[in-house]
């Protein structure tokens, strides 16, 4: 007997809909990331919540919020969207047999989940081949626009109009410095010991990135540390200009975990709060190939293994 969907089951495009009126928390910019009038994503989310006997958004004339409900509701709906689209890339792959290779650009900061992909996706049948190319955040961007790659591991904020999933963050709690500097020997590093300090910084601070928050912790310090513009693009190669003594680094915990250099020493930073940098798997927004899907559902495995 063929299956059938139970009465007031609800509809997986009403409920791609409600997962995507809670990531902008607007019904308008959903309509045009799906493809949709905004009142049918009115309508989509009005019978998903007849269906489900739940309201899922409080709503005014100008802000829309998820309630309790759409909360707890809204992973279960991701994982479901997730599933579906697996399984029909992966259907869509069997019976294409070996696509194209896949080239993603990673940060070097990375570069070990790049390879746990590039090997996971080796081993399924048929395979999918990844194309390595490491890349900084311009370099990855650039990359992306002018299609030279398919997808990239990168930092936030994300260039505009890509597709983003499987963030990721990486705690920042690191100061490194020359080995020569007074700093180079303490147990930890405090904001009130920057006074003074060169601190090397992008040369252009993306609003919402770790180092507008940076700066926001480092608001109530008596004396701010000189800022030093720099290419930090390749956070392991701005190393080389922590060493030539330009200025000091606020680095990641992964970093001084992987790299180990004489001439720098990380120091333990404390009292700025949570910092962070957030990474994710980045492609063009047009419809993603069956290589493409597995590629994600890899490093959303792997993230998930972590």
């Amino acid at each position: 007997m063929a299956a059938t969907q139970q009465p007031g089951a609800p509809a997986q495009r009403d409920i791609a809909c409600f997962v995507q009126v809670a990531r902008e928390l607007s019904f308008s910019r959903a309509a045009i990331a799906l493809g949709l009038s905004q009142p049918a994503v009115s309508q989509a989310i009005a019978r998903l919540e007849r269906a489900l006997g739940l309201s899922l958004f409080d709503r005014t004339s100008r802000e829309v919020h998820l309630t309790d409900a759409g909360k707890g509701l809204l992973p279960y709906a991701e994982t479901l969207l997730d599933h579906v689209g697996a399984f029909v890339a992966e259907a869509a792959r069997l019976a294409a047999g070996a696509g194209p290779p896949i080239r993603l650009a990673y940060c070097p900061l990375v570069g070990g989940l790049a390879a746990r992909a590039a090997r996971r996706l080796a081993r399924r049948v048929p395979a999918v081949e990844v194309e390595l190319r490491r890349a900084g955040w311009a370099e990855a961007s650039a990359a992306l626009t002018g299609g030279s790659v398919s997808a990239a591991l990168m930092s936030t904020p994300h260039p505009a109009g890509l597709a983003s999933t499987a963030r990721f963050h990486v705690p920042v709690d690191r100061l490194a410095v020359p080995a020569a500097w007074p700093l180079a020997s303490s147990t930890r590093v405090v904001p009130g010991q920057l006074a003074g300090l060169r601190l090397l910084v992008p040369h252009d601070w993306p609003p919402g990135g770790l180092w507008s928050a940076v700066a926001a912790a480092l608001r109530t310090a008596a004396v701010r540390p000189a800022f030093v513009p720099a290419d930090l693009d390749d956070l392991p190669g701005a190393l080389d200009l922590v060493a030539a003594g330009r200025g000091a680094l606020l680095a990641p915990h992964l970093l001084a975990s992987t790299v180990r250099r004489p001439d720098v020493r990380f120091v333990p930073l404390a009292g700025t709060g949570e910092l962070r940098l957030t990474y994710g798997l980045v492609w063009p927004g047009e419809r993603p190939s069956a290589e493409l899907m597995a590629l994600v559902q890899a490093v959303r495995a792997i993230l998930r293994l972590t």
